[in-house]
């Protein structure tokens, strides 16, 4: 399963050209309220995003208020598989997690629509808050505890979900960009290393999200925390999460993301050349995909892959230095 860039990471870009619920066919829209049980009244799409698909908190005419998410191939080829597969590992999601329910989906073989309980929460602020920063901190290590071993049986091992994206040093060594900073440059050989070693280390039981960013984080008015957006899932580490989210926090600045590693339960017990090796394995992914074009839909893919990149990139010296 891959996204138009073929990464995990496909969907993570803001989508200027979503479509908007009164756009989809009368069909779906009707097959929609038959899985809610009433008629839609409202629809507020929400910002940003992962897909040029629709994206819209509903209410109906009883009041009640729910999330829709869908799209079509037309919007982009590889959305509907994505979001089958969120739907099944929704499905699966155990009560007790701090995720949305799914509460139905539509599929006709075109058009995928989920269904999904509303949040009535809001992104993360960026730069990162520290009470706000905390709290999604605090959800993750719960998260990590209630989906340890994994409750779904069909994701793959992030080893299998990443092997294709741990090789982007090697692609980007064999092709290299004139935009390579001289410390890259100088390190190519290094960096493939570490990645392939970084790969090997991803072992684990806890079912990890491993695409945790503010854009996919809600929090609500008393401070809780739901993780959504599950199609990328996998089989990992527990600290696996919490580390890929510090990506996150050092692209938006204002944190010592080497003080969190060390101060948080899960990462402070993981293995350090674990975690190094996870990051130059995304860093290499980024690097290598930002150079080509964007995928149907989403262009402002390549820019976010870029931010990434740069972030990760003024931090690997310091990790890798002994």
């Amino acid at each position: 399963m891959r996204s138009p860039a073929g990464s995990v990471y496909a969907m993570g870009a803001r989508t200027r050209n979503r479509l908007r619920w009164h756009q989809l066919p009368a069909d779906v829209r009707s097959a929609v309220e038959s899985i809610i049980g009433d008629r839609v009244v409202e629809a507020v799409s929400q910002p940003g995003g992962y897909s040029p698909g629709t994206a819209d908190r509903v209410r109906t005419a009883g009041g009640r208020r729910v999330f829709v998410k869908a799209a079509s191939p037309d919007q982009n080829p590889d959305t509907p598989t994505l979001h089958r597969a969120e739907a099944r590992i929704t499905a699966a999601l155990p009560a007790y997690a701090p995720t949305p329910r799914l509460l139905g989906c539509h599929d006709d073989g075109h058009w995928v629509a989920l269904v999904l309980t509303d949040v009535d929460g809001r992104h993360p602020v960026a730069p990162w808050r520290a009470d706000e920063l905390d709290a999604v901190f605090d959800a993750l290590e719960r998260m990590s505890a209630a989906l340890t071993p994994s409750p779904v049986a069909e994701v793959p091992p992030i080893a299998e979900r990443l092997a294709g994206e741990f090789t982007g040093w090697q692609r980007v060594a064999d092709d290299p960009p004139s935009t390579l900073t001289s410390w890259v440059r100088a390190h190519l050989d290094e960096l493939c290393a570490w990645s392939e070693r970084g790969l090997a280390s991803l072992t684990g039981d806890s079912l990890c999200h491993v695409d945790v960013r503010a854009d996919n984080l809600l929090i609500d008015q008393a401070g809780r925390v739901t993780v959504i957006d599950w199609p990328w899932a996998a089989r990992g580490p527990a600290w696996l999460d919490t580390a890929m989210l510090m990506v996150d926090v050092r692209m938006n600045g204002g944190h010592d993301t080497e003080a969190l590693l060390r101060r948080l339960p899960l990462t402070a017990a993981a293995d350090p050349d674990a975690v190094t090796g996870l990051y130059v394995g995304l860093a290499g992914f980024f690097t290598d995909r930002a150079r080509l074009p964007p995928p149907p839909g989403i262009p402002t893919l390549r820019a976010f892959q870029q931010a990434q990149a740069d972030a990760l990139l003024t931090w690997l010296p310091q990790r890798l230095t002994p």
